[in-house]
């Protein structure tokens, strides 16, 4: 079989809380291990998009309207659409700093993730991905 899930791959959340939702992959595993014995992939996505701004707007209100709130979560293989889109995720960015093995880990790389997607979402880059689903 064809390992189309690869890490930088933007998907789309098709089950639980996010559904809907963009992510992207950080780390895939096909064949699964002990504790998940199916394919899985650990994705990092945009819980809450940003708001739109106008030119009246102040500087302070633009940078609130402008947060991302993203997501962690380890998820099925089923629940996740492929998109034909990909974010190119250097090592420097993802490498070694994302964990979700206790909660102030899982907290810390949410700290991370969502730097780079701001970092990403003021330079213009993958415009795409950092707006809502139109349906």
């Amino acid at each position: 079989m064809v390992k189309f899930l690869k890490v930088g791959k933007v998907v789309i959340m098709l089950q639980g809380k996010y559904a809907g939702k963009k992510a992207v992959v950080i780390t895939n595993s096909d064949a699964g291990n002990k504790e998940r014995p199916y394919g899985h992939c650990v994705v990092a996505g945009v819980a809450k998009y940003p708001k739109k701004v106008t030119v009246r707007m102040g500087k302070k209100k633009i940078l609130r309207r402008s947060r991302i709130d993203p997501f962690l979560k380890v998820v099925n293989h089923k629940h996740l659409m492929p998109t034909r889109y990909n974010i190119t995720l250097t090592n420097d960015e993802i490498k070694g700093k994302v964990s979700l093995s206790d909660p102030t880990r899982k907290k810390a790389s949410k700290k991370h993730i969502r730097k780079v997607f701001q970092r990403r979402y003021f330079s213009g880059k993958n415009t795409w991905f950092f707006q809502p689903l139109r349906f």
